[in-house]
């Protein structure tokens, strides 16, 4: 595959900032290391196990993997590094936070009727990301830093937990130019979260990646928001027989056909024991990438896998 061309925006991964053109095949959101409540006995907390993954992933000639564990869900900060040169693929860490119902109880407070503006500890989440993204990941060797921010809506109406957790990572967008990833619920308002981030606080629409689009049925969803520029992350085959892994490539070859071949990532989103063990991020190349080059010709999976991701992911970063 050949690689997108040179510019003066960098990828920011575990290793150091990269020229996009240096990433190569990609898997836009998966996870090394994931721990959550709602998934006891699931844990990814091995780091052999990950080289494992890691290699296979390269073997089946992977480069980049993009892991979307936020802050205090066991993201592996102390290994990515030493995993990364191992494995030989470019790894880039995520700063951010998940819904309250991935953390321990009393993690976060219950805000309950409070007013919303910035109670403790939510007026330090924005300079947590922001610490994180420019000082380095704690528990980490130094220089260790995220290049992403990942945040999540909610089934349903948005709780004031996340209505905050977007507020701060908005803040901390625009202070160091990170894109943000947002894991989307199937009984949420991916518009609504689109419209909070770019209307609301100003967050342009091609620094947002929306996970999980596979999850909903409804196409003219999916066209729509591309439509508004944001980046679709089609992330689900590491669920093999999940109905959002059977209807993916259908939701690909709409989205490229509608003309929104530019705005797709692949991911594979390995989040637990039993999902890693259907193949994990490999699977991208092995399964997924063949049958869209068959369909589509060598130029589609080259786009959605190089180019695109590039593109996502490259930033001109700032420190405040």
């Amino acid at each position: 595959m050949t690689t997108p061309a040179a510019t003066t925006r960098r990828v920011r991964t575990v290793l150091g900032d990269l020229d996009p053109a240096e990433l190569g095949v990609t898997d836009a959101h998966d996870h090394l290391f994931i721990r959550s409540p709602r998934f006891p006995g699931q844990e990814l907390d091995d780091p052999a196990a990950a080289e494992e993954v890691l290699r296979a992933y390269a073997a089946a000639g992977g480069r980049t993997l993009v892991q979307w564990t936020p802050w205090g869900m066991g993201r592996g900060a102390g290994s990515l590094a030493a995993l990364s040169r191992a494995a030989g693929v470019h790894v880039v860490a995520a700063t951010g936070a998940h819904q309250t119902a991935h953390y321990a109880p009393g993690r976060f407070p219950d805000l309950g009727d409070r007013p919303v503006e910035r109670p403790a500890p939510y007026a330090d989440l924005a300079a947590r990301f922001v610490t994180e993204l420019t000082t380095g990941l704690p528990d980490a060797p130094d220089g260790v830093r995220p290049g992403l921010i990942k945040i999540a809506d909610d089934a349903g109406p948005l709780t004031r937990h996340t209505r905050w957790t977007m507020a701060a990572a908005a803040e901390a967008h625009h202070a160091t130019g990170s894109p943000i990833a947002v894991h989307l619920e199937p009984d949420g308002d991916p518009h609504g979260v689109l419209h909070r981030l770019s209307g609301r606080h100003g967050v342009r629409p091609d620094r947002i990646v929306l996970g999980h689009l596979t999850r909903f049925t409804d196409r003219a969803l999916h066209r729509s928001l591309a439509a508004e520029g944001v980046f679709l992350a089609l992330d689900s085959p590491s669920r093999i027989g999940h109905p959002g892994d059977l209807q993916a490539f259908d939701v690909i070859a709409d989205l490229v056909e509608a003309g929104y071949g530019d705005r797709l990532l692949l991911g594979a989103d390995t989040t637990t024991r039993t999902a890693r063990e259907t193949g994990g991020p490999a699977r991208l190349l092995t399964d997924l990438a063949p049958r869209l080059a068959r369909s589509f010709g060598p130029e589609l999976p080259e786009r959605l896998l190089v180019a695109n991701p590039a593109a996502a992911l490259a930033v001109d970063w700032r420190t405040p």
